[in-house]
């Protein structure tokens, strides 16, 4: 018993899901609702018609077909009965025969029925009491509507006449293509709406795109002479991106500006400095200003690299590159830099796959990349568990390619700060203090490298730690 109310259970649940994900759904697409919204007006302005002609023709045109009827049903009547008065019942069925109709006989000598698997009609059957005359007055309208479809012979017969309902139920196509014109009807009132609400696609993606910094293609405007509602929302959406293009512009024209502006000063004051005398006195404060010009001549160097790889035609310079080596040239790099600046210990573990081989890329990028991303990993783990890990995977099947990841197992960032580590000078502060981060431009210069290789850039919490994985497309050397 408890195995089946578990399965009972796990559907109502199921059920609930499902009911659920189809209201949320519901509720957050335009389209099904504009077709809910039709299909319900539809059905609206169609129960009003329907039930207004019906009560116009019950009102107006019951009163004039009654004589006709009438007549109509004594000459029926008349054919049935015989010369002498009493029914013939092989009259009666040739007119079944001939017509939709039924007729009922009833009498002294005869009792008979063409549909006898037919039952009488509420309105035209006499029984006593208040329901059977509610019945006839809601059926027929009045109290006399018997009269029109009962007669009486001479010899005591009763004629009662009827329409055959088996000619009706076998017709059922007429239900089938009216629900089939209802369900053609939605489809095509679905694809309308779908094919009005196109270029809310468009423009989703158009946006996407400018969040990306992606300001090449332009939301398409269908009907740009004489644009709707939605292509004037494109098109509003397309001048605030050329904006937003010219300004970022701007601001990389004044980097760059400043950037080639400071270099002659820097060189300048770094000459004075080295000409400085080496006294007990001076040499610390020489070495200490070294050290600052340093620093802003390689942020400087970093600008104009990130300025060149964002540009629209990044130039690489494709050599044969073996990863391997230039891993563990720049791991020994960063730690005799390390050391020199008394840093303290510098240990990575370098695992490379040994199906890797020698691939062709920009050994000059390629070498800021690993540089930054160790450089990255080693400032935040210090007191650390473990020394940081560098990680050069071959991936196999379908995306075929090579994957570096360099994780730390240091404190890690805030989820929320995650998509915004590869920004241009942003600077997780409420997770990695001053001392320990840079000025937030080795990330950002790591994504544009591996971008301009056609690889891919990802960042993530590794608990413990962070974990930065570029991917690489496989593109052999070629021979000279």
């Amino acid at each position: 018993m408890s195995a089946r109310a578990n399965t009972a259970a796990g559907c109502e649940s199921v059920k609930q899901a499902w009911h659920r994900r189809a209201r949320q759904h519901l509720s957050h697409s335009i389209k099904l609702r504009l077709v809910v919204v039709f299909l319900l007006l539809a059905a609206t302005m169609t129960f009003v018609f329907v039930s207004g002609a019906q009560k116009a023709f019950s009102i107006g045109w019951r009163e004039a077909a009654r004589p006709l009827l009438m007549d109509y049903v004594d000459h029926l009547a008349a054919d049935v009965v015989a010369d002498g008065g009493t029914p013939s019942t092989e009259r009666a069925l040739a007119i079944t025969q001939r017509l939709p109709l039924t007729v009922r006989i009833t009498g002294p000598k005869i009792h008979w029925a063409s549909h006898p698997e037919q039952s009488s009609p509420d309105w035209l059957r006499d029984k006593p009491g208040d329901d059977a005359r509610w019945r006839r007055e809601d059926w027929g309208g009045d109290k006399d509507w018997q009269r029109i479809l009962l007669r009486s012979t001479a010899d005591g017969h009763t004629l009662e006449f009827g329409i055959n309902g088996q000619v009706f139920e076998r017709r059922p196509r007429v239900v089938g293509y009216a629900l089939g014109a209802l369900l053609l009807l939605t489809l095509v009132a679905y694809l309308y709406v779908r094919r009005l609400l196109r270029p809310l696609d468009a423009i989703q993606a158009g946006a996407q795109r400018f969040g990306r910094g992606d300001f090449a293609q332009a939301i398409p405007v269908r009907h740009w002479h004489k644009p709707d509602e939605l292509g004037q929302l494109a098109t509003t959406i397309n001048t605030m991106g050329e904006d937003i293009h010219q300004m970022l512009e701007a601001k990389r024209a004044l980097l760059l500006a400043i950037s080639h502006e400071l270099r002659s000063p820097l060189t300048r004051a770094r000459l004075n400095t080295e000409l400085l005398p080496e006294t007990a006195e001076v040499t610390p404060q020489r070495e200490a200003l070294l050290r600052d010009l340093a620093e802003m001549a390689g942020l400087i160097s970093d600008l104009l690299e990130s300025e060149r790889l964002a540009g629209r035609h990044a130039a690489l310079q494709r050599d044969p590159v073996n990863l391997s080596a230039l891993a563990s040239e720049v791991v020994v790099e960063l730690q005799q830099r390390y050391e020199h600046d008394g840093k303290g210990a510098t240990a990575v573990t370098l695992k490379v796959d040994p199906d890797l081989s020698v691939l062709s890329l920009d050994g000059t990028r390629m070498r800021l990349l690993l540089r930054n991303l160790l450089d990255n990993a080693l400032r935040h783990s210090q007191g650390a568990s473990h020394p940081p890990e560098l990680l050069i995977r071959v991936e196999r099947g379908a995306g075929q390619g090579v994957s570096i990841e360099v994780r730390d197992f240091g404190p890690g960032v805030p989820e929320e700060q995650i998509p915004h580590l590869a920004q241009a000078f942003y600077r997780p502060d409420s997770a990695r203090s001053r001392v320990t981060g840079g000025v937030g431009l080795g990330l950002h210069l790591c994504k544009l490298v591996a971008q301009a290789h056609g690889g891919t850039f990802a960042v993530r919490n590794a608990q413990p730690g962070l974990a930065v994985t570029v991917t690489l497309p496989v593109q052999a050397p070629q021979k000279p």
